[in-house]
């Protein structure tokens, strides 16, 4: 599949912001239209179960270590909260920066109350933060819990998100999960689509979306819905909890080549590691999502 990519610049962002919005989106996809999105705002969302135990890397007990890891890896942007940033951001000015807006832990469950992350700051103190500091913040991202009974407030929160962000040149990535009390199955290929739609009726740039599985299977063929139903909106797959270099490049080359996919928003399958395993880790999985590599070149590059 070819990657060359002519960028497409949203009516809501203004003639004074589209040298940004470009510079940005460039920036994050080193020109391929594909997105490697490190995810690093599990620190907050499941508290400290994804960075200390027997399965993980020593490295990971310290949050400089997600610094680290986007320092000295291809990556596109590192997503993280705007602490973390304006805590070790001045030592890692060269790392593409996406601010999550909103955020909340796992320790309240469904079964006990529908989901609902409000807003922690606003665009106005992103872009204000942005120049104060002059880093590379690139972008927002915003999580709505599709079908919980809190999700008109989330809509609209991400609604004038994206708006504002536009407004000063800044991608938008939604992160989109059905879950709450009304939803039956959170990985229903439908659904996922569903959610997709919702993205590109908003506005969003690129949406995280699990990956669709179908009477507990997963295939890429299910993403081709939510791909459709996206439009302009790119979808990209969050990449789940750890599991083997070779399965996971695998999975995420088929989600690219069948499924469509723009990319990827990857968090545990990289930071879990040591730092020399992360990075190699971080280079195979942009050398498939980004330089349209096959498998067998991102497994060389992890196992280099």
């Amino acid at each position: 599949m070819s990657f060359t990519y002519e960028i497409e610049i949203p009516a809501d962002v203004p003639e004074s912001a589209k040298g940004t919005y470009v510079e940005n989106m460039k920036m994050v996809t080193h020109g391929s239209g594909n997105l490697m999105l490190f995810a690093g705002d599990q620190k907050f969302e499941h508290l400290n179960d994804d960075f200390f135990g027997d399965d993980i890397a020593a490295d990971d007990a310290t949050p400089e270590h997600l610094f680290r890891i986007a320092k000295e890896g291809r990556i596109g942007v590192f997503a993280t909260q705007l602490g973390l940033i304006a805590k070790y951001g001045k030592d890692y000015r060269d790392i593409p920066y996406l601010v999550k807006l909103n955020s909340k832990t796992h320790l309240v469950k469904t079964a006990q109350k529908d989901p609902y992350s409000p807003l922690l700051y606003t665009i106005d103190q992103i872009v204000r933060f942005r120049d104060q500091s002059g880093l590379n913040i690139t972008g927002v991202g915003y999580t709505i819990y599709l079908g919980s009974e809190y999700e008109d407030r989330m809509v609209s929160e991400a609604a004038q998100v994206i708006y504002e962000a536009h407004q000063h040149g800044l991608l938008v990535v939604l992160w989109i999960y059905p879950r709450g009390q009304a939803v039956k199955d959170e990985k229903d290929p439908h659904l996922i689509a569903g959610a997709a739609g919702v993205a590109s009726a908003l506005g969003a740039d690129f949406v995280k979306v699990n990956a669709p599985k179908k009477d507990g299977s997963s295939s890429a063929d299910f993403l081709k819905e939510a791909v459709a139903a996206a439009g302009r909106t790119k979808v990209v797959c969050a990449g789940g909890s750890s599991t083997s270099a070779e399965g996971f490049l695998k999975q995420l080359y088929d989600q690219i080549h069948t499924g469509g996919a723009s990319g990827n928003a990857t968090g545990r399958n990289i930071h879990q590691k040591s730092r020399d395993e992360a990075v190699r880790m971080c280079n195979a999985v942009s050398a498939i999502t980004i330089d349209n590599a096959d498998i067998g070149t991102a497994l060389k590059i992890y196992n280099q």
